[in-house]
């Protein structure tokens, strides 16, 4: 798994390698106009946190964020922007953890009583007085200055290249057809899990086969609808790469959550449409040579809502390799 994104990875222990990788978020809502944060209870150790714990064999770290909130909080709810991740020592060595903010919409959240046996929401300036680890405070700084932005309320805009096929040399019938390998196979069903994080209704994906087996294990357990785009296949971004921008283009009219599933040879001209929609610094983190993405592999744009369309954070994964 890796992953890059507008915020910065600001550890004070340049070289020392990481003894355990956590995960978890900070649920938001605003109400009457007001940012508030929710803070939780840890009985165990008396201290008042973010929802979080350690990653599980088998898993990325949104997946270990997504997980753990739900199972801390009961909030099953799709990651939002990154946050800045935090290092500190325990007892077997250097810690980090990976922070996301989500949104909260009206959720009744149920603790598990276990690890967690009380949340309060509360304002910014009272959680950073209540947060009992000093570095906790680092990702809610920046929480509440994308709010400020009007940068913490997105959806998001993903671009997957589809899993690994199998190879042109082996195949002698239509290229549209040429199926999954079977490590594609595997790759396709660890995507259907990292989607989760995201939780996109609508997918936009190339009808060749590759591609549409890649998005089909997300779109049949998450009942996404699936509309195939012939602009993104191969053969018709070779002859007219404008079609194919436009259909990146078209992902962000409706402002809604979207996954589009493409081939190696059309994602540079699909990033150069994304990049129109960003400020340098981010398009920078754009993948910009080839093979631009690994079979599997995924972009996430965080888009703020308004006419601008405006992409306010950038990350990249690859599902868990097995």
């Amino acid at each position: 798994m890796s992953s890059d994104a507008l915020v910065a990875d600001q550890t004070d222990h340049p070289g020392e390698p990481v003894a355990v990788t956590a995960a978890g978020a900070l649920p938001w809502r605003v109400t009457k106009d007001k940012l508030e944060v929710l803070l939780i209870h840890r009985p165990r150790y008396d201290d008042w946190s973010w929802p979080k714990g350690k990653i599980d064999h088998g898993e990325t770290v949104p997946e270990c964020a997504v997980r753990e909130v739900r199972e801390e909080i009961g909030l099953d709810a799709p990651l939002g922007i990154p946050l800045p991740p935090i290092h500190y020592h325990v007892a077997s060595g250097l810690k980090v953890v990976h922070y996301w903010a989500v949104k909260v919409n009206g959720t009744r959240l149920v603790p598990d009583g276990k690890e967690v046996d009380s949340v309060i929401w509360c304002t910014p300036e009272k959680a950073a007085a209540l947060l009992s680890n000093p570095t906790d405070v680092v990702p809610l700084q920046y929480l509440h200055e994308a709010h400020e932005r009007n940068e913490l309320n997105t959806w998001p805009l993903l671009v997957l290249r589809h899993a690994k096929a199998k190879p042109r040399s082996s195949w002698s019938k239509a290229e549209g057809e040429r199926p999954l390998a079977a490590t594609g196979t595997r790759q396709a069903r660890a995507v259907g899990r990292l989607l989760q994080t995201w939780k996109p209704p609508r997918v936009v994906t190339s009808p060749w086969l590759r591609c549409v087996a890649t998005v089909a294990p997300y779109a049949k357990a998450a009942g996404a609808k699936v509309k195939l785009a012939e602009a993104l296949t191969e053969h018709r971004h070779e002859r007219s790469p404008k079609k194919t921008a436009a259909v990146v283009e078209s992902l962000f009219d409706k402002q809604r959550p979207v996954v589009v599933c493409t081939h190696r040879p059309a994602l540079p001209t699909v990033f150069a449409q994304l990049s129109q929609h960003m400020p340098p610094v981010l398009s920078s983190l754009l993948p910009s040579e080839e093979p631009y993405l690994s079979p599997g592999e995924l972009v996430v744009c965080h888009v703020a809502p308004g006419g601008k369309n405006r992409v306010v954070a950038v990350e990249k994964f690859k599902p868990f390799d097995d």
